[in-house]
């Protein structure tokens, strides 16, 4: 579907039909007030009324505020490819709703046919938004952003919807490869050799029992003159089984999305590189898959981390903080960043605690929590902070190793995920470091918003909202 941002009026654009954006207040002054009464169209949010006769659509919304445009923009693009439509057009009804516009046709519209043997054919292939009011470098500026960005949060769900056949660690590390090749990015790969070299000793456990080796991977984008170095983070976990602590069979499906934290760092240091930020970026994934077999790793076992500190296993569904610790404290070698952000499909609790919708974002900085809440807001995106206590600390203490990498308590599961992750973190890097939980909001079975069903894409679009602001 092309879609583009033309300076023209919109009635000089030939399109075969034109879609409205009405508020309830802006339906009562309509000239198709009688029309759309009869059709019983009361402008409510998301609400869509067809005028076929007229070649018009009308999409309710409760406000021309960026979210309620973002969510009656999807309505609107769902109702076209449901028709035989193959072009519609609709005005830009002010700079700072564009972004959302073009997320509600870009996201809105995304489906993931790669396995369908025959995907649905759909009419709709041109879609246009006309100004010829407002400022239209500055229009183009922003929605050329805003299409780097939606086409990278699409590129971030395709890999996240990739059948773990498909993609296991060795193939994800040739997918960073082509993204590097691409976007002419830095690309480091280290496979076990390497990892064993550098005393990986947790990351490797937890891939131990797969005939996928596991990888280390580290992606760099750097400017001529960088304002900020920042160091992303992202759990790869190409399919988790649980290990020995084995998942029921029912919540074993869908854990190809376990990689979502990694397939995140990916899509934004994507987005960074085309934006041309003057922001270095420096990726690190942790590639790896955890099943079962006779050399699993066990609960029992006590891990000795690269960091040295040792861990002892009491539940190996417990794997991703295992592979994090790890690639944390290489990242923290490798490079000195002024920022540090770690992403994560690493708990259920997270779910627990904020719902499926919202990312839980973790850390010491408040500064930091403020800045993330913010960018989060601006970009559509929902984010929560999770306060650390020293009282949760308490409750990862081990008998026999350093640290236990579960909780002794079924309570504050992500704080205490987040608080394990805490303990890599070294005294010099604890107020750059944040921890985003992505468990709920990377992977969705019924779609909201602009989310369709499968990966979402989380972290992609707040994360881009805070590197244009640095």
């Amino acid at each position: 579907m092309n879609i583009q941002l033309l300076n023209k009026n919109i009635s000089d654009i030939k399109a075969d039909i034109t879609v409205e954006f009405l508020t309830p207040d802006a339906l009562a002054e309509h000239t198709e007030i009688r029309v759309l009464n009869q059709a019983g169209f009361k402008a409510e949010q998301d609400s869509i009324c067809f005028l076929h006769e007229k070649g018009l659509l009308f999409c309710g919304t409760d406000s021309k505020k960026s979210d309620d445009i973002r969510s009656a923009t999807v309505s609107m693009i769902k109702a076209l490819k449901s028709s035989n439509y193959e072009s519609a057009v609709f005005s830009v009804l002010k700079n700072s709703s564009l972004a959302a516009m073009v997320e509600g046709v870009v996201l809105g519209g995304y489906e993931f046919n790669e396995y369908k043997s025959k995907p649905k054919e759909i009419a709709l292939k041109n879609i246009s938004l006309a100004s010829n009011e407002l400022d239209f470098e500055e229009l183009k500026k922003t929605f050329d952003e805003a299409i780097i960005i939606a086409n990278a949060t699409c590129y971030t769900r395709d890999i996240v919807n990739k059948a773990p056949q498909e993609l296991n660690p060795e193939t994800f590390a040739i997918l960073a490869k082509k993204l590097a090749d691409t976007n002419s990015l830095e690309c480091n790969i280290l496979a076990e050799l390497e990892l064993k070299a550098q005393n990986m000793n947790a990351m490797l456990a937890v891939g131990r029992a797969s005939i996928h080796e596991s990888q280390l991977i580290h992606l760099a984008y750097k400017p001529a003159n960088p304002k900020k170095i920042i160091s992303l983070v992202g759990k790869g976990l190409t399919y988790d089984s649980g290990g020995l602590s084995l998942k029921p069979a029912l919540n074993m499906v869908t854990m190809k999305m376990d990689k979502a934290g990694a397939c995140a760092v990916l899509g934004i240091i994507k987005a960074a590189s085309e934006l041309k930020l003057d922001v270095e970026i420096h990726a690190f994934i942790g590639a790896v898959e955890n099943m079962v077999g006779g050399n699993a790793y066990k609960p029992d076992d006590v891990l000795v981390s690269r960091s040295g500190t040792t861990i002892e296993v009491r539940n190996t569904d417990a794997e991703g903080r295992l592979v994090l610790c790890d690639v944390l404290d290489y990242a923290q070698d490798a490079v000195k960043a002024d920022a540090i952000f770690d992403f994560a499909t690493l708990t259920g609790a997270c779910v627990v605690a904020l719902g499926q919708y919202t990312t839980g974002v973790m850390g010491h900085s408040h500064k930091l929590k403020h800045d993330m809440s913010k960018a989060a807001s601006a970009s559509g995106e929902l984010t929560g902070s999770l306060p650390f206590n020293r009282h949760l600390k308490k409750l990862l203490k081990s008998e026999i190793a350093d640290i236990s990498n579960v909780s002794s308590k079924p309570y504050g599961g992500a704080i205490t995920a987040g608080l394990f992750l805490d303990k890599f973190i070294r005294d010099e890097n604890k107020n750059k470091w944040m921890h985003f939980d992505i468990a709920g909001s990377a992977y969705t079975e019924t779609p909201w918003d602009c989310n369709v069903y499968g990966g979402t894409g989380a972290g992609v679009r707040f994360m881009s909202e805070y590197l244009k602001n640095i």
